[in-house]
């Protein structure tokens, strides 16, 4: 059975336009002279103390990027958080909660729903380990984290390089493979701003870091690939090379979709059909194929609003291996010299 073709979203039509300086993104440049100018008018309001930034109290990194569109943030969120955990650390995790239905802080807990809280910090409620809450302004997530597990001595923000109203002191920037594309801002390009900008350490999929980046900033190489098993809505492990032969219905509600299906494919598993729809959907319309022999395969991110309507439905969990350079930085950092 071969894969149908799947319209392209709005964000697939954009990444291509990014990826290099056509006559469509040059059409979007005066827009993009607008977004630069009001950005760095908001980083200037910060610098000169005008709109004021907020330290949480204690060590703070934020994980983020300068692109649009999925580079791997949570994942490098959570490595790091295992990483402080396995140092004594008791880390805990912030974040916006975007695509939530709510507007309120609250707490993401593995019992929440991810209209709630976000889709993301479900995921990582349910991985991590460690307390994790959403608000709109993270420093009040901050706040409130801190209150309700006062022995918490590192926070790890998921995402927010741009958002400096939260004082921190280790910015990581993560790159897809992609790197800056055109290197032009949105909408014209998929930068959010521009390139390069101070940080403490750059982490990248493709084999060099992305063009521009100060040979003094520290550059490490990650790699993505799928766990060798999907997870069921009841949390068994269902190993992918048993899936091998069967026709699957793929899905993924993800900033680069078809880079999921690529790694099923690398897995050896036959993709009947594959689906992409627009980064953090929310399923309520969505409508499984009719032939109930295909089964459905997922993102972990997209499984957990999945399963509230089609629990039959598998999911697969992305692995990430950093370099463990990325992990000596951290150590070396002094605000993270102990976990005191």
């Amino acid at each position: 059975m071969s894969a149908p073709a799947h319209q392209s979203t709005g964000s697939d039509r954009l990444r291509h336009i990014w990826r290099s300086r056509n006559w469509a993104a040059c059409a979007l440049l005066p827009l993009a002279a607008v977004y630069g100018a009001l950005s760095g008018l908001q980083r200037k309001l910060y610098a000169w103390g005008w709109k004021k930034t907020m330290h949480p109290g204690v060590p703070t990194i934020v994980v983020g990027n300068v692109i649009a569109g999925g580079a791997g943030k949570t994942p490098v969120t959570l490595s790091t958080v295992a990483h402080l955990r396995s140092r004594g650390f008791k880390p805990g995790v912030i974040s916006r909660g975007y695509g939530r239905h709510t507007d309120d802080c609250r707490e993401a807990t593995p019992q929440s729903q991810p209209q709630d809280v976000g889709d993301e910090p479900l995921l990582m409620a349910r991985a991590s380990g460690v307390p994790v809450f959403v608000a709109r302004q993270r420093i009040d997530a901050a706040r409130a984290l801190l209150a309700a597990y006062p022995d918490t001595n590192v926070l790890v923000c998921d995402d927010g390089l741009q958002h400096h109203a939260l004082a921190r002191d280790i910015e990581v920037c993560v790159f897809n493979n992609e790197g800056i594309g055109n290197g032009w801002l949105l909408p014209a390009g998929p930068l959010r701003e521009s390139w390069p900008r101070p940080v403490t350490t750059v982490l990248h999929s493709a084999p060099q870091p992305p063009q521009g980046t100060p040979a003094t900033t520290p550059c490490f190489q990650l790699q993505r690939e799928l766990a060798p098993y999907a997870i069921a809505h009841n949390g068994q492990r269902v190993p992918l090379q048993s899936l091998q032969g069967k026709p699957l219905h793929a899905l993924a509600a993800i900033a680069r979709p078809e880079d999921f299906f690529a790694m099923l494919r690398a897995q050896s598993l036959t993709l009947a059909s594959t689906e992409a729809l627009p980064d953090h959907y929310n399923f309520e319309s969505w409508k499984r194929p009719p032939d109930g022999r295909i089964q459905v395969i997922c993102t972990e991110k997209d499984a957990a609003k999945l399963w509230q309507q089609y629990p039959d439905a598998l999911a697969v969990p992305l692995q990430l291996q950093l370099d463990p350079g990325y992990f000596d930085l951290l150590n070396a950092q002094p605000c993270l010299s102990s976990p005191s």
